[in-house]
């Protein structure tokens, strides 16, 4: 037990920050490696790599973001489990887990090869970067078991109250990463598909990291008994992993979408475009490390029924999403050129970074409290309206850049994303209140 971390007893205030702090750590390095990254391609390869690479990315949240999704949504009823102290349940759980994502795996794997190619002329990826998109699609999705497998494995551990060993994982993953990609990119010219073995190789180490800590921890000793199929378990595991799985790839179609219109706009519009993803995603990391930490801390209140715990820890987890609002999206606003110019050569491409950056900066609050609301949701475990929230995410996204881009140009983009992050919070939002009003009153 002394592995793990009970979130139902104790002060919340300084317990959820000790659960926080690593995590927030474990997410800031994952971006620092992305903006590492974009700025080796683009320095290292130039603009026209930089928009391969980044051109894969809405496809690979489709992708990766389904699993990702369904990893997190298995890990709440195991957290669940451990909040009631079911410990067997909590093995069984996660035997199935094991079984279902190894299942999930060998299908996006076969279809991720099977449709690539198709899918990068449907979003009108540009003659000069499909090669190089191709050669990186398909070895990063070649090694989608490494990433489903930290995936499911970090989050079982932070599910127990461990957000200290994924943080040590993504330590040791990302310096290797970004030694691997200077290696590959500097000394041996490997072009973008250097960059996206550095990547698999890095989540190899990152996933050994954790299956070594599991393997310690007593509780989740698993025997064979454990891995007996059980139906019942499955839906039950399902229940809450498809509807988050469908939540981010539902998001992603609309990620897809505009990244279709802004690839007809040409290249150094794809380049501009993923440079300010990789930004904005940066600096909403605070916030989205506190959905996180509601996600873990509602689930084991939940299984303990400590409604009154989860309420607390809204409020402080509402906190630290304003602190990273006031403190990040001012930088957004106030130096957009100094950022781009760190990403990208091109004076074309910098113009339109600054173009995107000022408003999210200015409305970033409403996605910071969206990861804590929707979060807090899930935790509930009440995966439909996260879900139905990412249809709204998508039906606005899609809207905004279908019907302004014309009049408001690559501005609009920024647009869509502010649009589909207050129609999702004003979903989520009410959602909670209705449902832990609910529960506690039973």
């Amino acid at each position: 037990m002394e592995q793990t971390q009970d979130l139902t007893q104790g002060k919340v205030l300084p317990q959820i920050l000790r659960f926080y702090f690593p995590m927030f750590f474990t997410n800031m390095l994952q971006q620092v490696y992305n903006i590492a990254d974009t700025a080796i391609v683009g320095k290292g390869l130039g603009d026209d790599p930089l928009a391969a690479v980044g051109n894969m990315a809405s496809l690979s949240f489709l992708i990766v973001g389904f699993s990702v999704g369904l990893a997190n949504g298995f890990c709440v009823p195991i957290a669940h489990f451990f909040g009631a102290k079911d410990y067997g349940e909590l093995r069984r759980s996660t035997a199935s887990a094991i079984k279902l994502s190894l299942l999930l795996t060998v299908i996006l794997t076969v279809a991720s090869f099977i449709f690539l190619d198709d899918i990068l002329i449907l979003l009108q990826t540009s003659p000069d970067i499909l090669e190089d998109s191709l050669k990186y699609g398909y070895i990063i999705f070649g090694g989608l078991i490494t990433t489903i497998s930290y995936n499911l494995c970090a989050g079982i551990l932070r599910s127990l109250g461990d957000s200290t060993t994924p943080f040590i994982a993504i330590i040791i993953s990302t310096l290797t990463n970004i030694i691997l990609n200077c290696v590959f990119i500097f000394g041996c010219g490997t072009g973008v598909e250097g960059v996206a073995i550095a990547t698999v190789i890095a989540q190899i180490l990152s996933t050994f990291i954790c299956l070594r800590k599991l393997s310690r921890i007593h509780i989740l000793k698993l025997s064979r008994t454990d891995f007996v199929t059980d139906y019942a378990l499955y839906l039950k595991l399902l229940k809450n992993g498809v509807p988050m799985a469908l939540m981010n790839s539902i998001t992603a179609i609309g990620c897809m979408v505009v990244q279709y219109f802004v690839n007809g706009l040409g290249v150094a519009y794809t380049t501009a475009y993923s440079v300010c993803s990789r930004y904005v995603n940066m600096f909403i990391q605070p916030s989205c490390t506190a959905g996180y930490v509601m996600s873990s801390f509602t689930s084991q209140n939940h299984g303990a029924m400590r409604f009154d715990r989860i309420q607390k820890g809204l409020r402080v987890c509402v906190g630290i999403a304003m602190v990273n609002y006031i403190l990040l999206g001012t930088v957004l606003f106030f130096f957009p050129e100094f950022l781009a110019g760190l990403m990208v050569n091109g004076s074309k491409p910098i113009r339109l970074i600054a173009e995107f950056l000022p408003p999210c900066g200015v409305m970033m609050f409403f996605i910071n409290l969206l990861f804590v609301y929707r979060s807090s949701v899930q935790g509930l475990g009440k995966p439909l309206i996260p879900m139905l929230s990412g249809i709204m995410e998508m039906v606005m996204r899609i809207s905004v850049i279908y019907f302004g881009l014309g009049y408001f140009g690559f501005v609009t983009t920024a647009y869509a994303d502010i649009a589909a992050w207050i129609g999702a919070l004003a979903m989520n939002f009410i959602a909670y209140y209705v449902f832990i009003h609910r529960l506690s009153r039973k």
